[in-house]
């Protein structure tokens, strides 16, 4: 794991906690930075409730998968056109 990877544990989480948690971090991240998900059970609604928002905005790697914890790697991909704002917006 890279120093770019931050560690979001939820296990000890009420549920209602959780995913604001996790889309609050992965919102935080930088292009190209990552987050590890450390969870009680596999996360596969998470993923597609990711898909639906972001689309293509993440890549989603299994690091650990059960049955006791699983872990994902998620990476936070650039925007299809983004911009760097050098040029946007400067006249």
């Amino acid at each position: 794991m890279s120093a770019n990877t931050t560690t979001v544990d939820v296990r000890s989480l009420p549920p209602a906690e959780r995913h604001p948690l996790i889309f609050s971090t992965l919102g935080s991240l930088l292009p190209g930075a990552a987050m590890e998900l450390v969870n009680d059970h596999d996360p596969r609604p998470l993923y597609q409730q990711l898909q639906a928002q972001i689309p293509g905005g993440f890549d989603w790697a299994y690091l650990e998968a059960g049955p006791d914890t699983w872990r994902v790697q998620i990476t936070r991909k650039e925007a299809a056109g983004s911009c760097c704002g050098g040029c946007c917006g400067s006249r």
